[in-house]
Order: C-alpha cells, then sequence, then structure tokens
C-alpha cells in the first residue's frame, strides 16, 4: 500500500505546483498578503527537504552520523527559541530548558530499548521531541515576558510587601507556563479524534499496521509531555529569577 503513495514523479509535481499556485491567487485575490508567499515558502521547502533527504540517506547508516545531525537540529531549534522569545542576548539561557528536556527524555527511550539505539529510530523520534520541546519552550519565555512588562505594577506591589524578586516574578509568570503547555495537551487529548498526527502516519504508511503506529505515536506523545513539561517549567524558572529577560 505504501509504496502507492506520493512517488516522486510528474503527477506530484504538478498536483503541488496546482495547491501552491492556487494558494497564491488565494492570498492575491483575498489581500491577505503577497501574492509571493506561499510559493516562496513551497521553494524554500522543497530545497530544505531535498537537502535533508541527501543528508539523511547517508548520515542514518551509522550511529555516530545520526547523532550529529540530531546536533545539528538542537542547535537549529535552540536558535530559533532564542529569536522566537525576544529576549535578545540572555535567550542563551534557553538552551538549559531545552537540552534537559530532550536530555532526559530520548535517553530514557535509549536505556529502556524502546527506541533501538539506530539512526533512522533516533533521528525520528528525536526530531519530533526537540521540536515540540522548542515550540513550547519559545511560547513560555514570550509569554512569560510579556506578562512582566504588562503587570510591572504587580511585581511593584509584592516587592513592597516583602517577597524577594523571584518570588513576585514567579507569581506573575507562573500562569503562562499552562497557556505554553496547552498546545501539546490538547494534541494528546484529542489524538485519533481530531487529528491523527505525524508519527502515527507515517508508520502506518511504512509498515501498514495500526498497532504498531499508535504504539509509536503513544511514545511520542508520552515524551512530549515530559519533555515539554520540564522544559516551560525551567523556562519560567529562568524567567522569574531575571537570567532570561527582554533586551537586545
Amino acid at each position: 500500500m505504501s509504496s502507492s503513495l506520493a512517488q516522486p514523479g510528474l503527477p506530484l509535481v504538478v498536483l503541488c505546483c496546482v495547491m501552491v499556485t492556487l494558494a497564491a491567487i488565494i492570498y492575491r485575490v483575498s489581500s491577505i498578503g503577497r501574492m509571493i508567499t506561499a510559493p516562496a515558502a513551497a521553494l524554500r521547502g522543497f530545497v530544505q527537504l531535498a537537502a535533508i533527504s541527501l543528508i539523511l540517506a547517508a548520515a542514518l547508516e551509522h550511529l555516530w552520523s545520526s547523532l550529529l545531525v540530531l546536533l545539528v537540529m538542537f542547535g537549529a531549534a535552540a536558535f530559533t527559541s532564542i529569536r522566537r522569545s525576544e529576549s535578545g542576548r540572555s535567550g542563551i539561557w534557553l538552551v538549559v530548558p531545552l537540552a534537559v528536556g530532550v536530555g532526559i527524555v530520548v535517553p530514557l527511550c535509549l536505556l529502556t530499548g524502546v527506541v533501538p539505539a539506530q539512526g533512522i529510530s533516533i533521528v525520528p523520534v528525536g526530531g519530533i521531541i526537540l521540536g515540540g520541546t522548542m515550540t513550547a519552550t519559545s511560547l513560555s519565555a514570550r509569554r512569560a515576558l510579556a506578562a512582566l512588562t504588562d503587570r510591572h505594577g504587580e511585581v511593584e506591589a509584592a516587592l513592597s510587601l516583602g517577597m524577594t524578586e523571584r518570588d513576585a516574578r514567579v507569581e506573575v509568570v507562573r500562569p503562562t507556563a499552562n497557556d505554553a503547555l496547552l498546545p501539546g495537551l490538547d494534541q494528546t487529548r484529542t489524538v485519533g479524534l481530531v487529528t491523527l498526527p505525524g508519527a502515527f502516519v507515517g508508520v502506518l504508511l511504512a509498515s501498514g499496521s495500526a498497532l504498531q503506529a499508535g504504539a509509536v505515536q503513544i511514545l511520542v506523545l508520552a515524551g512530549l509531555l515530559l519533555a515539554q513539561t520540564i522544559a516551560v517549567a525551567l523556562t519560567v524558572e529562568l524567567v522569574a529569577r531575571g537570567s532570561v529577560r527582554r533586551g537586545p
């Protein structure tokens, strides 16, 4: 069944071009943005996927090269979190929650033998965990810093009552953690009812086994819950202590 799906060739190229062209026309007609936006994004995605496909084809043959690929992915995730958090140079601290979240979940999966110590397994699972943790980390930092700005008066009031700066900040930023974790929680709650996530679909198409696909997906979702929870908790603490703050 999987061999007949999305094979490289002229039909795939034509279909993608048609869909991107229609998206560009809608951009123009509805005036929601520049007409070039969709084609530019599609072209960039094509180039990136073509490059990563060639790299992974060689890298996944060896464990050391697979780990190197995962390290490069981590660097890109850290850079993205720092940029999205709008925390300037202090955003380098966000590497810590990102590293701790992923650094606990992925080794757990490997040590228990649930994920084989092979590149073909480590990179996809590690990449999904890393991507979700990156989103939660950047969202947590961004929301927490915005809360400190919007509710600065509450922090000052808490300080005037004798609270430490860290405790005063925690009272303001702690509620933002729920917002950062909400996308992951919603994905877990609605899996199979609203959407079929990528890991499930990928395994299903590759193996044809719905049971195996479900097992892989629940592993990914549980890993994401743990990694994101750790990362968000640490991010909130870093913001509360002033290590991560708004700035250039």
